[in-house]
């Protein structure tokens, strides 16, 4: 097992909670993370149609024989009325991390616990894996587009599987058995195509009219099914920076995905150096920056604080980061030579804002790590690190 950065979040949070809850992607490593940190626990997956049943017929029976021993109950969501004796249970016990859910739909997920649950668990939420843990068993990819083109999903570095077999099959299952039970997807052919686009539509201003025009949906099944993915941990949306500075600010979100191997096998790549000479290459190596922020974040039991700035005259910032009351601005470009055209952001940014060079970041495709005048310039395996 490659050791996972959320492991001691998740042990501190089992001394104050009586129930942990873990979410994220499916094949994020949820439970073998899980496994390996209470491996004393029993293990109960409701996938399995026999338990499930079980935990259907007879709810406070099924959940009491493990009251005092601790067990791991996987993909908890499947089974709703389990939620509500959970809560009887745990406010009589008294005792703490007693119960770990485990879940990869988000959305049905945190219903139930803002129904019952709520104060009495800590959520979390694993992601695929982010550089650093990879480097730390010295199983990252060397290079930066086979960094791209490969992703983080762990089965991809524990199997004997390539991303371009793993993530075609990862859709069609995700496709098949995951979005079937959300809310408004009744054409999965039309909202594989969807998704499609949005990968097209990588680091740009999301659009929902536009886009369901595209495909024949109005821009409500568009924020639907954008919520869907969201939920899944498929996609994100990165907000523009509420500080206007006297201008006048654009008001979309921008949409990413969480990981660069799904992204570009949705593009149709079918090896890094298709990715080499492909014109979204900028598009994804941004993507994969902002998402290693977020990764970083959600494995330390954190929420991002996260966000872009762009005004209307077109001057952009690709990623503002709130630490408090300090701001930290950052340009990427995925070129591998440095260009002073890079930092025009960045001076433009800081003579608004009078943020200072020591809060300016220009993380970049190659592999020199400098300081200049206008801010640090960071390589990107650096950068990938945050």
């Amino acid at each position: 097992m490659i050791p996972r950065t959320l492991f001691s979040k998740l042990l501190s949070m089992a001394t104050g909670f009586p129930v942990l809850t873990l979410t994220g992607p499916r094949q994020s490593g949820k439970t073998t993370l899980v496994r390996n940190t209470f491996p004393d626990y029993a293990y109960l997956s409701l996938e399995n149609l026999d338990i499930m049943a079980a935990a259907k017929e007879d709810p406070r029976r099924f959940l009491g024989a493990y009251k005092d021993k601790g067990v791991i109950i996987d993909e908890a969501q499947r089974v709703p009325e389990l939620f509500s004796y959970l809560q009887g249970i745990v406010d009589e016990s008294g005792l703490m991390g007693r119960y770990v859910l485990t879940g990869s739909q988000n959305f049905l997920l945190l219903e139930q616990i803002s129904q019952s649950l709520a104060g009495r668990t800590a959520v979390l939420h694993l992601l695929p894996f982010s550089r650093e843990e990879l480097n730390a068993e010295q199983c990252a990819p060397t290079d930066l587009d086979s960094t791209l083109f490969k992703g983080g999903y762990p089965p991809i570095y524990d199997r004997p599987v390539t991303a371009v077999d793993f993530y075609p099959a990862y859709v069609e299952t995700y496709l098949e058995r995951d979005l079937r039970s959300m809310k408004n997807i009744g054409n999965l052919s039309l909202f594989r195509k969807f998704l499609m686009l949005c990968a097209g539509r990588t680091g740009q201003l999301l659009n929902m009219s536009a886009l369901g025009n595209e495909i024949g949906i109005d821009h409500k099944t568009v924020a639907s099914w954008i919520s869907v993915l969201e939920a899944s941990f498929v996609v994100f949306l990165l907000r523009p920076h509420h500080r206007n500075w006297n201008k006048r600010l654009v008001k979309q979100p921008k949409l990413y995905f969480y990981d660069t191997g799904l992204l570009c096998s949705l593009l149709g790549l079918r090896s890094s150096d298709e990715l080499a000479g492909h014109h979204m290459r900028g598009s994804i190596f941004e993507c994969s920056i902002i998402a290693e922020y977020m990764k970083s974040r959600f494995h330390q039991g954190q929420r991002p604080n996260a966000y872009f700035w762009r005004d209307h005259s077109g001057h952009e910032i690709d990623l503002l980061i709130e630490d408090g009351t300090r701001l930290r601005a950052m340009e990427i470009k995925s070129a591998e030579t440095l260009h002073t055209s890079f930092f025009d952001g960045l001076k433009w940014f800081a003579q608004t804002s009078s943020l200072g060079a020591e809060d300016c970041r220009l993380v970049y495709g190659g592999n020199l790590k400098q300081l200049r005048r206008d801010g640090e310039v960071i390589p990107w395996k650096e950068g990938l690190l945050l």
